[in-house]
């Protein structure tokens, strides 16, 4: 976590998007379109930048807290998270593909960001067994 040397306007303006994101989050558990895991790790970054006591409440929340934990500790996605991700985005390129009209400037263009995605994805441990050890979490 940071020393929170930032300046108070840009404290404020992160414990502000902390809490939309949260929001955004929470809404995304009820519709399926809203992915919830992104926009809670956006809260949790800006919540190490802002308040130590809604960073702690995120990580420790009974529903939100094991998955981000495991985030911020190891750098875990779970499987589940990874078939889910990857699924999504071949669906989403065979869907671009086979049925719009979209220009071949903008399917290559979603062809590289859903391949860096899944790089992304793919380059990160599945379990606490198979991630490196513990990250230091400050000076």
């Amino acid at each position: 976590m940071t020393d929170f040397d930032a300046t108070p306007l840009r404290r404020w303006a992160m414990f502000f998007l902390g809490w939309m994101f949260t929001g955004l989050g929470v809404i995304g558990v009820f519709l399926p379109l809203l992915p919830t895991t992104p926009f809670l790790l956006l809260a949790l970054w800006c919540f190490a930048r802002s308040s130590r006591r809604f960073h702690s409440w995120l990580l420790h929340h009974r529903w939100f807290g094991p998955s981000l934990r495991d985030w911020e500790l190891h750098r875990i996605i779970p499987i589940r998270a990874k078939i889910i991700a990857i699924g999504s985005m071949a669906a989403a390129m065979v869907w671009m593909v086979g049925w719009s009209q979209a220009p071949w400037p903008a399917m290559a263009s979603m062809g590289a960001v859903c391949a860096f995605g899944a790089w992304y994805v793919l380059k990160h441990p599945s379990t606490a067994t198979s991630a490196a050890p513990d990250r230091p979490s400050g000076p």
